[in-house]
């Protein structure tokens, strides 16, 4: 069974561009120590059924899921839920 996780930072690329590709995601251990993630280790790790990320806004929870382009190129997004913001493009940068 995976090890649900919440993410509460990410890096991206370019900080200031809405659409630059997340690099990082992290967040903090239960002894409250940071951990980071690039994202090619974290879309690894769902799809090993290690992980399940998750983002927390507004009281509403959203799967971080792995999507993929019609190139082939996999990245991090998050499903459905009741906010119209961009649950991890809103999150702040990671330390």
């Amino acid at each position: 069974m995976a090890q649900r996780v919440q993410v509460l930072c990410i890096n991206k690329t370019n900080r200031q561009s809405r659409h630059e590709a997340i690099s990082h995601i992290g967040g903090m251990n239960g002894d409250g120590t940071r951990w980071k993630l690039s994202e090619k280790d974290a879309i690894a790790g769902i799809e090993a059924g290690k992980w399940a990320f998750y983002t927390r806004a507004g009281g509403y929870e959203a799967e971080v899921l792995v999507w993929q382009t019609q190139t082939g190129h996999k990245f991090l997004r998050t499903g459905r839920d009741n906010t119209t913001a961009d649950n991890l493009l809103s999150l702040p940068e990671c330390p």
